[in-house]
């Protein structure tokens, strides 16, 4: 319970208001609405970050607490057909994978109405994709991206807020479409 109410207590500390800025949550200094973000690899927490503490952690090979979120994106194509998506028994048609260093696993999870519900299949590990950090984002029988894992959870946090009866209602769909064109758009 004391670390529930720590927790809320942070968010709320954090929360900008209309009239004050956003704050580094590494360093409490001043950032710009476009800011990067850093990874707990123990908590699996994003952060907000100024740019001096994004790039204190961009080194993949440390062994730090801490890593940067990189800007890649990339079409990755039909990364899987219909038989493939079957294949890894994927139950719904919106899923990310990403490779969990501290599990030393890939990882699915599926956005919805609770969150992001982690999957426990078995997924084979993604070439080049930065552990922690890189996210496939997939649609059933359409297109796939290598993204930014901070683009997920911004999925994940609207489809929460948006999602409405058993799939989603039109506010979830048209949200969902919103981010794949702004996606698509960045990996052009």
């Amino acid at each position: 319970m004391r670390d529930s109410l720590t927790t809320l207590r942070r968010v709320v500390r954090n929360r900008p208001a209309a009239d004050r800025p956003e704050r580094c949550e590494m360093c409490a200094v001043t950032i710009d609405r476009a800011h990067g973000h850093v990874v707990d690899l123990q908590s699996r927490q994003l952060l907000c970050a100024c740019r001096p503490c994004y790039l204190l952690f961009t080194d993949d090979a440390a062994h730090l607490r801490y890593r940067a979120v990189p800007d890649r994106y990339r079409a990755v194509g039909a990364f899987l057909d219909e038989r493939g998506w079957d294949e890894l028994q994927i139950p719904v048609g919106l899923a990310f994978l990403f490779h969990n260093s501290a599990l030393g696993r890939m990882v699915a999870l599926y956005p919805g109405p609770a969150g992001a519900t982690e999957s426990e299949l078995d997924i084979p590990v993604v070439a080049d994709l930065r552990p922690d950090v890189e996210a496939l984002l997939l649609r059933r029988g359409r297109d796939g991206y290598l993204v930014p894992i901070d683009v997920c959870y911004e999925l994940v946090g609207r489809l929460r807020t948006l999602w409405r009866g058993f799939d989603g209602g039109q506010q979830a769909h048209a949200a969902i479409d919103e981010l794949f064109e702004r996606v698509r758009a960045r990996a052009s």
